[in-house]
């Protein structure tokens, strides 16, 4: 009876890591448009105005809400908000393997068609600056440069040192975070939005 019980729970778990239920959660559209017959893709420039990194490129996106039914959901709302198009006039062609940045913070991307027309007049101007384009052609065919950052843990003063072998001597890993710079004529698209950006050309090169 408990391996029957413990089968069924580990069954109906949906978690992707440990600690997505508690993690702070967001999405974001990666949106396509299409003009003159080529597809681009969309990016924001934050309004300067906003306190959280103001003047950044980013794709729209946000939060996910308690009433939000989906990632999905808050991704086209986000959107929404941001861009002012009717999210009955997406086309979401599919979603993207979640961002795990860390066990509490965790994004998920999906990729849509948008309306650009309908975008440079309706973008919300308290919270975007502005949009714009790169082709979907010059991405596949220019890649980003590659800067490494090196993360090295810090323990705060009251980390209870005397609980772990080695004490203060402990070994803690040194990595590095890989951050990835699209340059394209005045822009320069970086951090977040180029990691998922490049993760979505990578996918598009295997077909080719």
């Amino acid at each position: 009876m408990f391996l029957d019980e413990l089968k069924k729970q580990l069954e109906d778990n949906n978690a992707l890591f440990i600690g997505e239920e508690t993690a702070f959660r967001s999405a974001v559209l990666l949106p396509l448009v299409e003009e003159k017959g080529k597809w681009h893709v969309l990016f924001e420039v934050r309004a300067l105005t906003m306190r959280k990194q103001p003047g950044d490129i980013s794709f729209p996106g946000g939060r996910i809400d308690a009433e939000d039914a989906s990632p999905m959901d808050a991704a086209l709302r986000e959107t929404q908000e941001e861009l002012g198009i009717d999210p009955n006039t997406v086309k979401v062609i599919g979603k993207l393997s979640p961002y795990v940045a860390s066990p509490s913070f965790v994004v998920y991307p999906f990729v849509a068609v948008c309306d650009y027309h309908e975008i440079i007049y309706s973008y919300n101007q308290a919270e975007v600056e502005k949009v714009f384009t790169i082709p979907l052609e010059w991405l596949m065919e220019h890649e980003p440069i590659l800067h490494r950052v090196p993360v090295q843990p810090t323990p705060l003063p009251d980390f209870p040192f005397d609980k772990i072998y080695n004490g203060k001597k402990y070994q803690w890993n040194r990595r590095y975070q890989d951050e990835w710079f699209y340059e394209y004529g005045e822009y320069t698209v970086w951090g977040l939005t180029a990691r998922i950006l490049k993760y979505f050309i990578d996918i598009r090169k295997q077909l080719k």
